[in-house]
């Protein structure tokens, strides 16, 4: 029923047979055996589309509803118990989750051991329920309704350049100068403008960029070799500045903040696994360390 079912939604055995990590031929055995089975053909098959018979159609409803009700006495069987496990799907941006997320799980195993969990990291804004996911974190404000957003500490930016880079050019002294630097920027904010507040003044600055890169390491990286002056998450510049392979640049100036956020389905029902990890995520970052 659930190779049936998976087919029909995904809209080919092959498509089914990636959702459901089995071959195309084995998804077609299952469906050919449930067709045996009910003495009756489910699907309308060429090499190059499928459709539902009629009886296909009423059974797809009856199917679909079978296995919703199987999941569902699943989950009331889980939430009976105290541990938390299962596999539970996580996804966050790129560089958020390479530098915060995934070194702090270690300290979510040790209260969680059973649950797997599957990080997918992505600048995309990916779509929890049509793609399957339990959790995600997301910068910005959320535009989904159907979305519960819990607040996390705000995305904080740092502008830096090399020592070298700034041997050779000078340093910036105000956000104006910045129009006659080389600047490096992120493919995805590739067009975004700078913006700076000092007190009651602001300035909005739209630098010219001399190199786009779509990584956030490989931005990094770029301005350790002194291609030029970078605006980054203080999460993936803070150590560099630190050991002086960065300098901090306009430090009385202050960037813009991004909201961050937890989301979750709002109809998502609350396991033991979803439970445990949204209180991690919330103590581990739900306020700004500095």
């Amino acid at each position: 029923m659930k190779a049936f079912v998976t087919a029909v939604q995904a809209g080919s055995m092959s498509a089914a047979a990636e959702q459901l990590g089995l071959s195309p031929a084995m998804v077609g055995q299952h469906v050919a055996a449930l067709e045996a089975r009910l003495g009756t053909r489910l699907l309308n098959r060429t090499t190059r589309r499928q459709s539902l018979t009629d009886f296909g159609a009423t059974y797809f409803d009856q199917c679909r509803d079978i296995l919703e009700r199987v999941a569902l006495a699943e989950l009331e069987a889980e939430t009976l118990q105290t541990a938390p496990r299962g596999k539970l799907r996580i996804t966050a941006p790129t560089t958020f989750g390479a530098e915060r997320l995934v070194p702090a799980l270690r300290a979510y195993r040790e209260i969680a051991s059973e649950v797997e969990l599957d990080v997918v990291l992505t600048d995309r804004n990916v779509d929890l329920v049509e793609e399957g996911f339990d959790i995600a974190f997301r910068i910005g404000t959320p535009p989904d309704s159907r979305l519960i957003a819990r607040p996390l500490a705000p995305y904080r930016m740092m502008i830096c350049a090399a020592p070298d880079y700034l041997a050779r050019n000078g340093k910036p002294e105000h956000p104006d100068d910045l129009s006659s630097h080389e600047t490096i920027g992120f493919t995805p904010a590739a067009r975004s403008s700078w913006r700076f507040s000092r007190g009651d003044d602001v300035v909005e600055v739209a630098p010219l960029r001399h190199l786009t890169v779509n990584s956030g390491q490989a931005v990094r990286m770029a301005a350790r070799a002194g291609l030029g002056i970078v605006m980054q998450p203080v999460i993936l510049l803070a150590a560099d500045v630190d050991d002086g392979q960065l300098v901090q640049l306009l430090p009385d100036w202050r960037l813009g903040e991004r909201p961050m956020s937890l989301l979750y389905y709002r109809d998502q029902r609350m396991t033991p696994r979803m439970r445990s990890f949204i209180s991690f995520a919330m103590t581990e970052f739900g306020q700004d360390p500095d």
